[in-house]
């Protein structure tokens, strides 16, 4: 897996452990590492969005494995990076692919199953008329004309 070396794959292990009938979701052990997102609001005011403590060995070993990850060149974590970089910062995109990382090895440890990357294209496939909407509103913000039609 793209980002995670001998080091922090035993680290990850270490920490989390083999058996994850101890957590029913992926969800579960994300929130058990500390990577569950908060959404801190009362009477409209917006408090801090911050991660929570969590799991002090776990955390950094999967923050430093996704900036690793963000760098494989045509890779899912690459394209996940990049695309939660443009809106959020190359921070909180770090956590979020580390966030993706975990959940890969959960399934991973609770399926018996290898890897296998999504690729690049993953978000492109996934929703192809949302991507060209997105990039025609990029493009009449610059100041131009765009029409969209299906190709022949």
């Amino acid at each position: 897996m793209p980002g995670l070396a001998a080091t922090s794959t035993e680290t990850v292990i270490a920490e989390i452990g083999t058996d994850m009938s101890l957590f029913p979701t992926a969800g579960h052990l994300l929130s058990w590492a500390g990577f569950a997102p908060r959404l801190d609001e009362s009477a409209g005011k917006h408090r801090s969005t911050r991660i929570r403590k969590g799991a002090p060995w776990l955390k950094p070993v999967l923050v430093q494995a996704a900036w690793g990850a963000a760098r494989k060149k045509n890779s899912y974590f690459q394209a996940q990076f990049l695309r939660l970089k443009a809106r959020h910062g190359a921070k909180k995109a770090a956590i979020a692919v580390a966030a993706s990382i975990l959940t890969t090895v959960y399934h991973m440890l609770r399926d018996g199953t290898c890897y296998q990357d999504l690729g690049p294209e993953y978000f492109t496939r996934r929703n192809p008329a949302q991507a060209a909407a997105r990039l025609a509103n990029r493009i009449r913000n610059l100041g131009y004309h765009v029409e969209i039609r299906a190709a022949a």
